[in-house]
């Protein structure tokens, strides 16, 4: 038998050239196509996470050095864990 690809003679039984690797048959099953999915509520999740954090930077802005209220560090690290936690989610699912 003679590769379809580049003419070299091969086994009878071959599945590959052993030259060029093309496939001596149509595979028997084929992959399905798999795209990216857009998701908008990641998106929205994202631009909403982001202006909570350009909000909470002005804030932290207008304060003295030392006056950064506790409550202003938590809330940006939820936004930061939550960005995160729904980034996860979202490639899993």
């Amino acid at each position: 038998m003679n590769c379809r690809h580049c003419g070299t003679e091969i086994a009878d039984k071959a599945l590959i050239c052993y030259r060029c690797g093309t496939a001596t048959k149509e595979p028997a099953f084929r992959p399905t196509a798999t795209g990216r999915r857009r998701s908008s509520s990641n998106t929205v999740a994202s631009v909403l996470a982001l202006i909570l954090l350009v909000l909470l930077a002005l804030y932290m802005g207008r304060m003295n050095a030392g006056q950064v209220p506790r409550i202003a560090i938590w809330i940006a690290v939820a936004i930061a864990v939550s960005l995160v936690a729904l980034r996860a989610w979202t490639r899993r699912h």
